[in-house]
C-alpha cells in the first residue's frame, strides 16, 4: 500500500475513485455522515464540495493506493480556520475509510500513522476526532493511543437513520508531547 497525498488536481483526478469508496463505506454500514443507499455521483458530489479546502490548506486528504493504483482507503487532516491562533495547534482526523475488499490488512492502521505523522510534522500537537461508539473503529483508535474523552447520546443517524451515539477521541502527536 501506498499513501498519496493529493493535492486539488490530485482530488479532481481521483474523485471517481474516492466517490466509489465513501459510496461502498456508507452502503457497508459505516457511520461515515450519510444515509444509505448512497450512489457514487452523491459521492463523487460531495468529494468535488472538498476542493475548496484541500487547494487553501484547510484540509489534507490521503489515498492508499493498491498494486494496481486503485484507490482501497482514504483519511483526511481538517486544520483549524485560518485566524484561529489559539486553535492552529489541533486538528480534526476525518473520513477514515478502508474499501470492504481491502479490511483486515492493517490499512486502517497505516493510514492513521500517515495523518499522525503528517500532522506532527505541520506542527500539530493535539489531533481529536468522533467515531461511532461500539464500530470496529473504536477499537482502531484505542489501540493505537487515543484517549476516550466521552460518548454523546444520539449524535448522528447511522447508514440506515437510526440515531446512534458517538465516542470522542484525542491524541497528543508531535514533540514534546509525550
Amino acid at each position: 500500500m501506498t499513501a498519496v497525498r493529493l493535492g486539488a488536481d490530485g482530488l479532481a483526478e481521483r474523485t471517481g475513485e474516492l466517490a466509489a469508496l465513501l459510496a461502498d463505506t456508507v452502503n457497508g454500514g459505516a457511520s461515515v455522515g450519510f444515509l444509505a443507499p448512497f450512489g457514487p455521483e452523491q459521492a463523487a458530489a460531495w468529494w468535488r464540495g472538498r476542493a475548496d479546502a484541500v487547494a487553501d490548506g484547510r484540509l489534507a486528504v490521503w489515498a492508499a493506493l493498491d498494486g494496481a493504483d486503485r484507490v482501497v482507503g482514504t483519511v483526511s487532516l481538517a486544520f483549524a480556520f485560518p485566524g484561529k491562533p489559539n486553535s492552529r495547534h489541533r486538528a480534526e482526523l476525518v473520513k477514515l475509510m478502508v474499501h470492504r475488499d481491502a479490511r483486515g490488512r492493517g490499512l486502517g492502521r497505516r493510514l492513521l500513522t500517515v495523518a499522525e505523522a503528517a500532522a506532527a510534522d505541520a506542527g500539530v500537537t493535539l489531533l481529536h476526532l468522533d467515531t461511532e461508539t461500539d464500530s470496529p473503529a473504536e477499537h482502531l483508535y484505542r489501540s493505537a493511543g487515543w484517549t476516550r474523552a466521552g460518548t454523546i447520546p444520539d449524535y448522528a443517524a447511522d447508514p440506515g437513520g437510526v440515531l446512534r451515539p458517538t465516542t470522542l477521541y484525542y491524541k497528543h502527536v508531535g514533540a514534546g508531547t509525550g
